[in-house]
C-alpha cells in the first residue's frame, strides 16, 4: 500500500466516505396540460413537442423549457402514433383513431412547421404502435415495427421529404418498441420482442446489445445511436438505462413509473420524461440532468485518503497514474480550425471557426452523436479566435467575441439554446483569442489579445450571470491563444502567447487567480477540457504543431498519449470532466475527429 508520502504532486482529501459518482438524477418538472398517454415525444429536453395519444387529443404541447402550452389542432385526432423532429419541425403519423364502431388506424402523416399542421404523402404501411427515429426531421425520417393487420410488423419506410421508401425490414417484427437515432443511424429498443435491441446504419439493421430489463410501452431520449436513455414501460416500470454506444448501464430510477409515456432529449446526459399511465393517465413531467459539481461528487483525477477503510484511491485514473486513449472519429462536414466546442465524445458541438480556400471565418455549426456531424443552424456572426474552451452544453452554450473576416474583433455574445443562436448583451471588452469556462447561465472569460496595430495582451475576466457580464479578478499576465476550463467559480488558463510560447497555468478560485505548475509543453492554439481547478486536460498546440495531451491535477500536468495527428486550433469537447472528450478540426483546416476516453472508475492506490 502507498503512503502519502510516496504520491508527489496530488492533492489528497482526508474523507470518511467515498464520493459519489458523477451521476444523472430525475427531477419533477411541470405537468402537461391535459393528462394523455400513447401518444408521441419529440425535440430536446429543453424544446420538446407531445403530439396526440388517449383520449384523442387534436391539440398537441410544446415544452420551452420551463412550461406547457397548447398549440395549433392536427387535423386528425390520434393515439398510439410515432413523432419525430424539433419543437418547430416535427412530423407524425400512422396511428389509431376513432372509428365507427370502435377504433380504426390511419396511415395518414402530418408535419408541424412551428405555426401550423399541413398533411403529406401518406405512409405506404397502415399502422399503429411503431417508432420513428427520434432525431429525425420533417424531411428525413424512418419508421419501423409496429401493428396492422395480419399482426406485429417488421416493416420500415424512410421518408425523404417528397415521399415514403421501403427500406430494409427490423430483423424481427415487434411492436410498442422505441426510436433513437436519426434515418441513418437508429436504434429499435425493446417492445414486444422484451429486450431485444437492434441498430440502424442507413441500410440495415443488426442485432446489438440487449436492454437489461425487459420492456414495452417505454419512451426514450436521443437524437443519436451510440448515447440515450430508455426509461419507463410496461409493467409500470421507473427503471431507467442508459446506452453509450457499446452496453446499457442501469441508472437512476423514474419518480414515477410509468407506461405508455413520452420522451423527449438529445442523448444521454439530458432527457425529458412525460405523460403516461400508472392506474390512471398522468400529466406529470420529469427532468434528466446532472447535478452540479461538489465536493460531495468524485472528479477525475481526485485522490483522497479514506479513513474509514485505511485506503488511499483515486477516480478516473489507474494506480494513481491518469490514462486514457485517443480514438478516431467521424469526419466534419466543414474543415475549420481556430473554432471551439462543448459536449463529449457521444454528444458534442462544434461552432464558427476559420477555413481556407473559403470566406474565412465560418459560421456553420456542427452537432455530433458519436459518429456523425450534422449541420445545425449558423451563428449569427462568422467569426475565429473566439473563447477557447467552451461555455455550456450542447443544448445551452455562449460563443464569446471573436474576429470577423474582416473588420474589428468584437465583444458579441450569442446564445445556443439547442436549435439556434441568439444574440445576447455583450462582453464589457473585446474578447479575442481568449479563454473560456462555466455554463451558459454562469460563464466566465479571461485574457485574450485586443485588437489594434499593437494588439496588446489582456489579462482581465469577466464573469455571465445569464443576463450581464462583469469585470472580476485579473490573471497574473495577459496571454493569447491559451486553454482554459472549468465553472465560473473554479477554473484554471493554461499555455498561450506573451509573445513566446508560454506553459504558465493559472488557477481561479472564484476570487483570485493563483500561479501553478507549468504545462510539460510550452504552447499556443491548445485546446482543454475539464470539471474544475482540480482537474483538466489539454492537447494538441504549436508551434511546432504537436498532439501532446498533459493532464492537470490542480497542481501538475503529467503527459498522456497523443493525439494522432498534431494540429492546433482545435475544438475541444469543453465538458464537466476529462473522461469523454472530443477534438475536432484543427489548422491548417480540418475535419478530423478523435475521440479521448478514461477509465473513469474508484481505484484503490497501490505501489510494486
Amino acid at each position: 500500500m502507498a503512503t502519502l508520502k510516496d504520491i508527489k504532486g496530488r492533492n489528497i482529501q482526508f474523507l470518511d466516505t467515498d464520493p459519489v459518482e458523477y451521476v444523472g438524477t430525475w427531477s419533477s418538472g411541470p405537468s402537461l396540460n391535459a393528462a394523455n398517454r400513447e401518444g408521441g415525444g419529440s425535440g430536446t429536453s429543453t424544446s420538446a413537442v407531445n403530439v396526440g395519444g388517449y383520449p384523442y387529443p387534436m391539440t398537441s404541447e410544446q415544452w420551452n423549457g420551463s412550461t406547457w402550452a397548447t398549440f395549433a389542432n392536427m387535423g386528425t385526432p390520434r393515439g398510439k402514433n410515432a413523432s419525430a423532429g424539433t419543437y418547430t419541425n416535427a412530423i407524425v403519423g400512422n396511428g389509431s383513431t376513432p372509428g365507427t364502431p370502435g377504433i380504426g388506424i390511419v396511415n395518414n402523416v402530418e408535419t408541424w412547421n412551428g405555426s401550423s399542421w399541413s398533411e403529406i404523402a401518406e405512409i405506404n404501411s397502415i399502422r399503429d404502435s411503431n417508432a420513428m427515429s427520434a432525431g429525425g426531421t420533417n424531411t428525413a425520417v424512418i419508421y419501423f415495427g409496429g401493428n396492422a393487420s395480419p399482426g406485429v410488423q417488421a416493416l420500415n419506410e424512410e421518408w425523404n421529404g417528397s415521399s415514403w421508401v421501403e427500406k430494409s425490414d427490423l430483423n424481427t417484427a415487434r411492436s410498442y418498441l422505441t426510436g433513437m437515432g436519426t434515418s441513418t443511424a437508429a436504434l429499435g429498443v425493446g417492445g414486444s420482442t422484451g429486450t431485444a435491441v437492434e441498430s440502424w446504419n442507413g441500410s440495415s439493421w443488426s442485432e446489438t446489445t440487449e436492454v437489461n430489463t425487459s420492456r414495452n410501452y417505454a419512451a426514450g431520449s436521443s437524437v443519436s445511436s451510440t448515447s440515450g436513455l430508455i426509461f419507463g414501460g410496461n409493467p409500470t416500470l421507473a427503471n431507467t438505462e442508459s446506452w453509450d454506444g457499446t452496453a446499457w448501464t442501469e441508472v437512476n430510477d423514474l419518480g414515477t413509473g410509468r407506461h405508455y409515456l413520452k420522451g423527449a432529449g438529445p442523448n444521454s446526459t439530458a432527457a425529458l420524461a412525460f405523460g403516461g399511465y400508472t392506474t390512471t393517465d398522468v400529466a406529470n413531467s420529469e427532468e434528466w440532468s446532472f447535478p452540479a459539481i461538489t465536493a460531495s461528487i468524485s472528479q477525475e483525477g481526485q485522490m483522497w485518503f479514506n479513513s474509514t477503510s485505511s485506503t488511499l484511491k483515486v477516480f478516473g485514473t489507474a494506480a494513481g497514474v491518469p490514462s486514457g486513449t485517443w480514438s478516431s472519429g467521424g469526419s466534419l462536414n466543414t474543415a475549420r480550425g481556430l473554432n471551439s466546442g462543448v459536449g463529449n465524445a457521444t454528444s458534442g458541438l462544434v461552432f464558427a471557426g476559420y477555413t481556407n480556400p473559403g470566406p474565412g471565418a465560418e459560421a456553420e455549426t456542427e452537432e455530433y452523436d458519436g459518429s456523425t456531424w450534422t449541420e445545425r443552424s449558423d451563428v449569427n456572426t462568422a467569426r475565429y479566435y473566439f473563447s477557447k474552451g467552451g461555455i455550456g452544453t450542447v443544448t445551452a452554450a455562449l460563443c464569446v467575441g471573436g474576429e470577423p473576416s474582416s473588420g474589428v474583433p468584437g465583444k458579441q455574445t450569442e446564445f445556443w439554446n439547442g436549435s439556434s443562436w441568439t444574440e445576447v448583451n455583450a462582453t464589457n471588452s473585446i474578447k479575442r483569442k481568449s479563454g473560456g469556462a462555466g455554463t451558459s447561465t454562469a460563464g466566465l472569460v479571461f485574457s485574450g489579445v485586443a485588437s489594434g496595430p499593437a494588439a496588446p495582451l489582456k489579462n482581465n475576466a469577466e464573469s455571465w450571470d445569464g443576463t450581464t457580464w462583469t469585470e472580476v479578478g485579473d490573471l497574473s499576465s495577459g496571454r493569447g491563444e491559451g486553454a482554459g476550463a472549468g465553472i465560473q467559480t473554479s477554473a484554471w488558463y493554461a499555455g498561450g502567447e506573451e509573445p513566446g510560447n508560454s506553459a504558465k497555468t493559472e488557477s481561479w478560485d472564484g476570487t483570485a487567480w493563483t500561479e501553478t505548475g507549468d504545462l510539460n509543453t510550452a504552447r499556443y492554439s491548445l485546446a482543454a477540457t475539464g470539471a474544475d481547478n482540480s482537474n483538466g486536460l489539454v492537447f494538441g498546440g504549436t508551434p511546432p504543431a504537436t498532439g501532446k495531451t498533459e493532464v492537470f491535477n490542480g497542481t501538475s500536468w503529467t503527459e498522456l498519449s497523443d493525439l494522432s495527428s498534431s494540429r492546433a486550433g482545435l475544438a475541444p469537447g469543453a465538458s464537466f470532466g476529462t473522461v469523454s472528450s472530443f477534438a475536432a478540426g484543427g489548422y491548417p483546416p480540418s475535419t478530423a475527429t478523435e475521440e479521448w476516453s478514461i477509465d473513469a472508475t474508484i481505484s484503490t492506490v497501490t505501489t510494486s
